[in-house]
């Protein structure tokens, strides 16, 4: 079979005016980035704002793992199958960031022939949103430092400065960084570091907001530093919010695109799921649900981080409503939650796939337990036996869930009717849609809800410095708002290490912090990152590009 990268060349892609045309737009609707890419005009809202809302389908996942999942491309499988069915379809996904691209997870664009095109530009860099985000995310840090250095008119304490840079790649050694040595004409010397640019609270803002007043008014509300009084300095409190807001403009309109069989797909915005909500921006998918019947989307690594997420704080503040989640698995990933190696998950071990499944098991208990109905896709691979198929299956049908088999890697739309029609039979099921915690109650006990309850921890001890941050944000007045939790993506647990479903384990609270503009309270558990490192062999030492301008190696 072709690479990923082979099969998107070869593709033969519609113009974008013409995919635009499937969602009821017109040339005057978008604005071109060359020949297969453009953005959507703000004033097309007001054109569609009264159609009734399409359905919505939140596609997630088991805990990952290094065997692969498939859930990016189980999500344009099945729009593009939902399309074959005769549905006015549209799928709404994250840009991805150049940080796994160089680095070990790959690109974000699906694979086989379920992918969106033009697969190398979404997967670089696009429409520059991510630019802007990374611009306006370091004009504050700018400002700020620059406001200290001419006098510090608003006594801001730098011990306690909190607002750090971004860059869009994985780079360890800026993790952490002292800025403003060599002598008094280059600042004042301070501790800071380096985010990625998926885990700012900038991006998060551009994925929240609900139009560009909403983004404005969030970008003035994030918190930088705290003066020496304790109180919080604020981008307005800088006068740097029309600047910021300046640099939104382009980058707040949604992308539009296609997948490899021509249905429409809006791509906008990146968090990361682990570091951040992991979800594309409210904007694509409202936008999406008004131009089309049915709308899929994803959300980032596992249902514990994504998907929670995803129901918590995206739904919680915008109002969505998912009418049917799809949690996608495979019999290899399921058998190294099992406790099979990867050098051995070609071999069949029913044995092992029935104590992995107990991860599975997890994710359906989490997504039920938000009152929504569950969809199983089993992703196929060749080396999947009958008797580990049938076993998930059977699984499945005892806990009363619809089950399908995927195979559009391999096959398009063609192999994903089965989940097409399952995911079909759900949308009309009870739902009695309801959060992992209420907006009153403490920090503490809404960290402790999303544990107990998602994660299955037995408890959570916060530490003292956590402890100490959490009574100054409930001082402040943000005790209200949803927490975002930052946890290892590879287990349900704090712990990667801890595969399958584990118990009676406690996680650790080592830090809490306030994104105001963002609308949340960002918790990190054990020993997360916000910077991401390269592995050993960076998938960057694989990627090439010819003097004709043929790529090779991306993924």
């Amino acid at each position: 079979m072709l690479s990923d990268v082979e099969i998107a060349q070869q593709a033969k892609i519609s113009k974008i005016n013409l995919i635009g045309e499937k969602l009821g737009l017109t040339e005057d609707d978008l604005e071109l980035y060359g020949k297969y890419k453009a953005k959507i005009c703000a004033e097309v809202w007001n054109k569609v704002k009264d159609n009734p809302d399409g359905k919505l389908i939140l596609v997630t996942a088991i805990t990952p793992t290094p065997a692969g999942e498939g859930k990016t491309t189980t999500s344009i499988g099945l729009a593009d199958a939902l399309n074959r069915l005769g549905r006015k379809v549209c799928v709404a996904l994250r840009e991805p960031s150049l940080g796994p691209c160089f680095g070990i997870k790959g690109g974000a664009a699906g694979g086989g022939y379920a992918q969106v095109v033009p697969m190398e530009d979404i997967n670089l860099h696009f429409t520059g949103d991510f630019h802007a985000v990374t611009t306006a995310h370091n004009l504050l840090a700018a400002v700020l430092d620059n406001h200290i250095h001419q006098g510090n008119e608003l006594k801001i304490d730098v011990r306690r400065v909190v607002w750090k840079r971004v860059l869009d790649l994985n780079d360890r050694a800026l993790r952490n960084v002292i800025v403003g040595l060599g002598g008094k004409i280059n600042g004042v010397p301070r501790e800071s570091g380096f985010d990625i640019t998926v885990a700012s609270e900038m991006m998060a803002i551009l994925c929240l907001a609900n139009d560009f007043a909403d983004l404005k008014s969030r970008l003035g509300k994030i918190i930088v530093a705290y003066n020496v009084d304790g109180a919080p300095i604020t981008a307005d409190d800088l006068k740097v919010t029309g600047s910021l807001a300046l640099l939104f403009k382009d980058a707040i309109k949604p992308n539009l695109v296609q997948t490899l069989e021509g249905t429409p797909a809006l791509i906008h915005g990146g968090p990361f799921a682990n570091i951040a909500h992991g979800c594309n921006s409210v904007m694509a998918t409202k936008y999406a649900l008004k131009l089309a019947d049915v709308v899929v989307t994803e959300a980032g690594f596992g249902a514990d981080l994504g998907a929670e997420k995803f129901l918590d704080i995206k739904c919680r503040l915008s109002g969505l409503r998912p009418d049917a989640v799809v949690i996608v698995a495979t019999i290899r990933a399921l058998k190294m939650h099992g406790g099979v190696t990867k050098d051995k998950l070609a071999k069949p071990n029913v044995k092992a796939l029935k104590r992995g499944i107990e991860n599975l098991e997890k994710h359906i208990e989490n997504i039920q337990g938000f009152g929504l109905p569950a969809v199983v896709a089993l992703n196929d691979f060749p080396t999947d036996t009958d008797e580990e198929i049938s076993a998930v299956e059977l699984f499945c049908a005892a806990k009363n869930v619809k089950f399908a088999r995927s195979k559009v890697f391999a096959e398009g739309s063609v192999g994903g009717i089965g989940l097409a029609k399952a995911v079909e039979s759900v949308f009309d099921e009870p739902k009695d849609f309801h959060f992992t915690y209420a907006d009153d109650e403490s920090i503490s006990d809404k960290i402790s809800a999303v544990a107990k309850k998602i994660y299955g921890a037995k408890g959570v001890e916060f530490l003292p410095a956590a402890q100490k941050q959490i009574a100054e944000i409930e001082k402040l007045g943000f005790g209200n708002l949803p927490v975002c939790i930052a946890k290892t993506q590879y287990s349900l647990s704090d712990d990667a290490k801890k595969l399958g479903r584990p118990k009676k384990f406690t996680v650790t609270v080592r830090e809490v912090k306030i994104s105001a503009g963002a609308g949340f309270v960002v918790v990190l558990l054990g020993n997360i990152m916000t910077m991401p490192g390269l592995p050993k062999r960076p998938a960057a030492e694989k990627i090439d590009i010819t003097s004709d301008g043929i790529i090779s190696g991306l993924f």
